[in-house]
């Protein structure tokens, strides 16, 4: 932790406070480890399904630290997966079975999930057969095959299944297979919209089960109708009202605006502010403030830019920013990361707010991507709309989560007591002291 100019280092696969302790053996759930895990959607998804999340690995200092505020309990490794070795996060998931279950046990990995940098195969991209980053699918496949879990679950674009890519994705699935997985085929595209995500975000899925076990089959979209952008992010205050928001990502609320949130709040909303119950949600609950926003921070936008978007009709594209607006009745459309540091370091597109002549913040961001509002990201707006735009949907998720469950067979109990979140410098940190705090190198790489 930081102490005025000390910076405390630890290992590079780590927990950061916060851990649950020993697991009554009512209370044991299946065990998964989150590959290229970034700051932690899929993994939130999976933990909501019923698992526990014993190892996330994620090679960005930055990216690792915000991970380790949200996910106290998991086992963090901040490293490169090309170079990480299948017994370090061995190691890592034995740590965590030693301190969650009081022993050894069994020590057996039942789902791996994670979604390899796809830049290469993006159809908003150049599409780069050569791309180095297409090659993380198989460092993907490496540690599958190397880890043994009973499942795996890789998310990437859509782009990976096209065409130009197509041997690619096939070269994938004789590798699984040659390891001793079933694949489900055909292979799926999902929309985030169909499974309770306010946005339209479509990405393929590759679904694996090893030899024995129950094959795994693709969820059917929800029957309740899509949300809408009005559900999602009505209920938040504007932000241009509150200029100490030009400083600082953190709203707190008076209770009469805390009131008026609350009485405005969709179901939707209710539900991620932890308001209403979700029974299908099994995460562990958080410690949180409710009457603090986060994620906040204001974007401070010329006056010609304000004079266009005052005037845009819902869903148009601005000319020159080429940002195009919300519409209350409609999801949104693909949240994007923007650009890594060696590609010019470009803030996302980000859309326009329906109503007021500004782009959006990042926590209205997370709620368009189903994140609830005890999740924090980092406080600056370049890393907090990487960390969103980057991430699985919790809400799609949890819904292929739910599928491993019903594969396994298990009930998985729902967790008693809370988990604390991670101390708030992990979300301040820049790429130096992060890079410090974890003992590796910031990667000069756009892979995140």
């Amino acid at each position: 932790m930081l102490d005025g100019d000390t910076l405390t280092t630890v290992a590079p696969c780590s927990t950061h406070g916060g851990r649950l302790g020993k697991r009554q053996d009512n209370q044991r759930r299946p065990v998964a480890i989150d590959l290229f895990a970034g700051v932690g959607g899929f993994s939130l998804g999976i933990e909501q399904a019923g698992f526990d999340v014993a190892v996330a690995v994620e090679e960005d200092p930055v990216h690792a630290a915000a991970y380790a505020f949200n996910f106290a309990d998991t086992e963090v490794c901040c490293a490169d997966i090309t170079t990480l070795s299948v017994e370090a996060i061995r190691k890592a998931a034995r740590e965590w079975i030693r301190v969650g279950w009081g022993g050894s046990g069994d020590d057996r990995i039942d789902l791996v999930i994670g979604g390899p940098p796809c830049q290469g195969f993006s159809i908003m991209g150049k599409r780069q057969p050569d791309d180095a980053r297409n090659e993380l699918v198989f460092e993907f496949c490496r540690l599958v095959k190397e880890l043994q879990p009973r499942y795996f679950v890789m998310e990437n674009v859509p782009g990976l299944g096209q065409k130009t890519h197509l041997p690619i994705l096939k070269q994938l699935i004789c590798e699984f297979q040659s390891a001793g997985y079933n694949i489900t085929e055909p292979v799926k595209v999902l929309n985030a919209a169909d499974f309770g995500v306010p946005q339209n975000r479509r990405r393929l899925f590759l679904l694996g089960s090893r030899m024995g076990e129950t094959p795994l089959v693709y969820p059917q979209a929800v029957e309740s109708g899509r949300v809408t952008v009005k559900e999602a992010i009505a209920d938040l205050p504007n932000l241009d009202d509150f200029p100490e928001l030009l400083k600082t990502d953190s709203l707190p609320l008076t209770d009469s605006q805390l009131r008026h949130m609350q009485a405005t709040a969709s179901r939707y909303v209710k539900k991620l502010r932890s308001l209403e119950a979700d029974d299908d949600n099994l995460a562990y609950r958080r410690q949180w403030n409710q009457q603090i926003i986060t994620g906040a921070m204001r974007t401070t936008h010329r006056i010609t830019s304000i004079e266009r978007f005052a005037i845009m009709h819902p869903g148009q594209l601005d000319p020159i920013s080429r940002l195009r607006r919300l519409d209350w009745d409609k999801c949104c459309h693909t949240l994007r990361a923007g650009t890594g540091i060696n590609r010019g370091s470009h803030t996302s597109p980000r859309p326009i707010h329906p109503q007021y002549p500004r782009v959006i913040s990042v926590r209205e961001a997370a709620r368009l991507h189903s994140f609830p509002d005890w999740f924090r990201f980092h406080v600056t707006k370049w890393h907090g709309f990487r960390q969103v735009g980057n991430s699985v949907p919790p809400l799609l998720g949890r819904a292929l989560g739910k599928q491993v469950m019903a594969a396994l067979n298990v009930e998985p109990p729902t967790p008693s007591g809370f988990l604390e979140l991670g101390d708030p410098q992990f979300l301040r940190w820049t790429r130096s002291p992060s890079a410090k705090y974890w003992q590796t190198k910031y990667p000069n790489t756009d892979n995140y």
